[in-house]
């Protein structure tokens, strides 16, 4: 089963390649699809190799093969017994397409002092919802005590859209001199972006407008009870 944005990169992949006889390029694919990064595009490409829809042929730039298409975009065909015994079966698994596939956890995020940049995928959760895109959102888990007082606590999970704009006032993840990331809220002071903490402990950071790239905006919280 296909997410939303992996069905919509493959049929639009098909058409272009039906239409022109060579596959889109990254930043097109990344337009159609209204992406913020070619990152993004990356990981759906992966993710349809995996699945067996497409295959990158190797040694040769812009060259995708569309191996199949999803059963609802391809001809029409008269139903079997057994296509129709297995028609609540598939409705569920539609369903569960529908719903997204599993959001990647990027590693450690600090909530106090700035640690090494956003890893690498380590594991995968559930959305916490159906509206949760797997392609647009991504998940850290919270390491440190500077964002208690917004309800952040350390060991949580949260979930982030994949953004680089913010408006005073959002948590977000930013990334600091293009080394360290942190989780924070956002505020501008004339020129300058502060990150604030949520802990009376921790002070406000300032730094100038050029340091400071935003990864991502905080839109939910993933939290385990023992």
């Amino acid at each position: 089963m296909l997410t939303k944005k992996q069905r919509e990169l493959l049929l639009f992949i098909n058409g272009r390649i039906k239409e022109t006889g060579v596959s889109p390029s990254f930043d097109e694919m990344k337009e159609a699809l209204d992406l913020a990064s070619k990152s993004g595009i990356h990981r759906l490409i992966t993710a349809l190799e995996e699945r067996g829809f497409l295959r990158r042929l190797a040694h040769r730039a812009r060259a995708l093969e569309v191996l199949k298409l999803p059963e609802s975009a391809a001809p029409p065909s008269m139903p079997t017994r057994a296509s129709l015994k297995n028609n609540v079966v598939n409705a569920e698994q539609r369903f569960v397409s529908r719903s997204g596939g599993t959001i990647p956890v990027l590693g450690r995020i600090a909530a106090g002092t700035a640690i090494e940049a956003i890893q690498h995928e380590t594991h995968r959760i559930n959305p916490p919802d159906e509206d949760f895109d797997p392609d647009t959102h991504f998940a850290l888990e919270v390491s440190g005590l500077s964002m208690i007082n917004a309800g952040i606590l350390d060991g949580d999970i949260v979930v982030l859209r994949r953004t680089d704009t913010a408006q005073s006032g959002d948590i977000v993840v930013a990334l600091v001199n293009d080394e360290h990331a942190t989780l924070k809220r956002f505020r501008r002071k004339g020129g300058s972006i502060a990150l604030e903490a949520a802990n009376p402990d921790f002070g406000t950071q300032i730094y100038g407008p050029d340091k400071v790239r935003i990864q991502g905006k905080l839109v939910a919280l993933v939290r385990k009870y023992n």
